[in-house]
């Protein structure tokens, strides 16, 4: 990616959050020591665990192997593990798995955390799916835990899950800051679709929630101004009225990854003199109205909506490959990837006619439509940061969730329908009228392209 590149703003309606988990393998040693041996690969352990005990690392089995996907070594593949003089430890040296039950307000990640193992061991262990739904009362196996690792918080104002009921302007992001949650918490909970939609009305579930709203981040002072964070906002937008980058605000606020801001939130903007000028609305920072604000009869929030004009403004300004050019990005990513080639240019076409500066209401971005909650869940498919501004990492990040959706369905079409309504909704409501329509026309459309 060069270093023009424009960055993601990241204020989107939808979203998602999960991790890729991984295949769980084991080893059985079956060469004499020296500086490689050969291993046989069984269930019960981690390609991370194989790693630890045979003194190398995984990406160092990976590349010993020409593994091109990690989380597809299988029971009974032959792995060399390159470094170690002798066999590595016995896996009954491995730490043990032990039962945990889950309760309200738990999510995968902290229960990773409290037992010192990670999310993708916990989503393989227990055969979850992408999206890694618990509910209370559900017995988990939590693998590589300590039989003394913390015990689940007991329920308290602090940590119970709150009901919350939607008002018009809602989006799943401004709640989830405003209660101290996360995204993929509140999409987890209640079982959202990919895209989050919520409508007002609806009563929420919210894991981990405080009764009061979060309250907004007060950073320390610093040189430069002060600016008091309005309605539809963004970074990239305050930066640019003030003449800085995001980056540096980023840097002098402790913002996360993603930038999130809220309203009322004050930020310490460095190098800057003067007051902020007035506050971005549903537009582009110059004013511009690029992307409109309806999707399928939904109305997105003036803030979802200003995040769509900035990056369809920065698309536009920084220019992107021809439909051409970006098919046959599309056409080498899915083939690198393990994809069916006519799948992914069947999804393109579907989403978006291979058109890179195309930008939904939604926030769905570029050729693929990936919103920015679905690209953090694809950077952490890929194991990198994507940005989908960038074309090569847009159609990376479409591929990569189309293929952990293929492999994670019984069938094609309703891999298909995840893709647009969410594998969450689909198996809980089947597919809507439109979904069917999408799915039938991008099964007409891999006729084309077979």
């Amino acid at each position: 990616m060069s270093a023009s590149t424009p960055r993601t703003v990241v204020r989107a309606a939808t979203g998602t959050g999960a991790t890729l988990a991984l295949a769980t393998v084991a080893l059985a040693a079956t060469g004499t020591a020296g500086h490689a041996a050969d291993y046989t690969v069984r269930e019960g352990d981690t390609l991370t665990a194989i790693a630890k005990r045979s003194g190398t690392t995984a990406a160092r089995i990976a590349a010993d192997n020409a593994l091109a996907d990690p989380s597809r070594i299988r029971a009974g593949q032959v792995l060399r593990l390159a470094g170690p003089a002798t066999a590595p430890a016995a896996p009954a040296t491995a730490p043990t798995a032990t039962s945990y039950t889950v309760r309200d307000g738990d999510t995968v990640s902290s229960i990773a955390q409290r037992h010192g193992t990670t999310v993708a061991a916990v989503v393989a262990a227990n055969g979850l799916d992408s999206r890694a739904f618990i509910r209370a009362g559900q017995t988990l196996t939590v693998p590589g835990a300590s039989a003394a690792a913390a015990p689940a918080p007991a329920s308290s104002p602090g940590t119970a899950a709150a009901g919350y009921t939607v008002v018009a302007g809602d989006t799943v992001s401004s709640i989830a800051q405003r209660h101290g949650t996360t995204v993929a918490a509140v999409v987890a909970a209640n079982g959202l679709d990919s895209r989050a939609f919520i409508r007002a009305g609806q009563t929420l579930t919210l894991p981990g929630a405080s009764p009061a709203s979060a309250p907004a981040a007060t950073p320390a002072a610093a040189t430069g101004a002060s600016y008091t964070v309005r309605t539809g906002d963004t970074v990239a937008a305050i930066a640019k009225r003030h003449g800085t980058t995001v980056a540096a605000v980023v840097a002098a606020n402790g913002l996360d990854s993603r930038a999130f801001i809220r309203a009322g939130q004050t930020l310490t903007i460095p190098g800057a003199a003067t007051a902020p000028a007035a506050a971005a609305t549903s537009t582009t920072s110059s004013g511009t109205q690029l992307v409109g604000n309806t999707f399928a009869g939904r109305t997105y929030a003036p803030q979802v909506v200003g995040a769509a004009n900035e990056n369809k403004a920065a698309l536009l300004a920084a220019g992107v490959p021809s439909r051409s050019a970006m098919q046959a990005k599309v056409i080498a990513t899915a083939r690198a990837m393990g994809v069916d080639p006519a799948l992914a240019q069947a999804i393109a076409f579907q989403e978006s006619g291979f058109d890179q500066t195309a930008v939904s209401p939604a926030n769905a971005i570029g050729t693929m439509q990936v919103i920015p909650s679905s690209g953090e869940w694809a950077s952490q498919l890929v194991g990198r940061q994507l940005n989908l501004l960038d074309p090569d990492d847009n159609v990376t990040a479409g591929v990569a969730i189309l293929r952990s959706l293929v492999r994670t369905h019984d069938d094609l079409p309703h891999a298909i329908a995840s893709y647009y309504q969410g594998s969450g909704s689909v198996k809980r409501n089947g597919m809507f009228s439109d979904t069917r329509r999408y799915v039938a026309n991008v099964q007409t459309l891999m006729t084309r392209y077979s």
